[in-house]
């Protein structure tokens, strides 16, 4: 069965609502879910995960209190948890203490998009390794071959391919791209490749994971937290849906 990764961002719809969706979505079905640390500039999200990083820190949302509300599931929710948030706040709290925390917390690895990949080989690869976390480099359609796998190279757990060039939450034809995804099939590659942005449906999860080992979804589940009176009934909906 192809791996369903969801995606939130930590400190949405309510400050302490994190523990709930985390074990929310490892119920309803999903293999993998990724955590968002919200910032004020999330450059690579569209409209819907831009108003959730401002809603969550609204809330008061910061690394103190995620990892306190990481804590209280790190035994509950066995699925891999992956961090994934913008460098600054990262860099605020110190990376090496970023990383221990992460793994004091149950976190199998960590996705941050702006740190750039020479810059984690020589300064930072050596700390994640140290507690045993894995890294997520992102790829698009625009990536040469020899980018690919160098990228693949210096990620573990798996590489994560943007189906289109795009900022989260595109509607895009872009999803079905063919050619981009058997490209990425002919590489050999180490890792799986998941495909996330754009994904918002069944009919898209499926579409993507002919070619692919899993697929992700922020966007659409996302929406429903923010949107829904009752998110909780809609969002174990949604994920049982894309599982029937």
């Amino acid at each position: 069965m192809k791996k369903l990764n969801i995606y939130f961002t930590a400190g949405i719809p309510q400050l302490n609502d994190t523990g709930k969706i985390a074990e929310l979505i490892q119920d309803s079905g999903a293999d993998f879910m990724e955590i968002g640390i919200p910032y004020s500039d999330p450059v690579a999200d569209g409209p819907v995960i831009q108003e959730a990083h401002l809603k969550a820190l609204q809330n008061g949302m910061n690394l103190k209190i995620l990892f306190q509300q990481l804590s209280e599931i790190k035994d509950s929710v066995t699925i891999p948890k992956i961090v994934m948030g913008y460098l600054n706040p990262v860099m605020q709290f110190g990376f090496e203490n970023f990383c221990e925390a992460c793994a004091e917390n149950g976190i199998y690895g960590l996705i941050i998009p702006d740190l750039p990949p020479y810059e984690f080989e020589t300064k930072y690869r050596a700390i994640t390794e140290k507690y045993g976390l894995n890294f997520i480099f992102l790829i698009t359609p625009e990536t040469p071959d020899d980018r690919i796998l160098y990228l693949d190279s210096l990620s573990s757990g798996f590489l994560y391919a943007v189906s289109s060039s795009s900022t989260t939450g595109n509607i895009s034809k872009a999803i079905n791209n063919e050619e981009y995804l058997n490209r990425i099939g002919n590489l050999k590659l180490k890792n799986p490749v998941f495909i996330g942005f754009g994904i918002k449906d069944k009919h898209d999860f499926e579409t993507v994971t002919q070619r692919a080992a899993g697929g992700i979804i922020g966007t659409s589940f996302v929406q429903i937290l923010l949107e829904h009176e009752n998110w909780e009934k809609a969002a174990k909906s949604f994920i049982k849906n894309l599982r029937d």
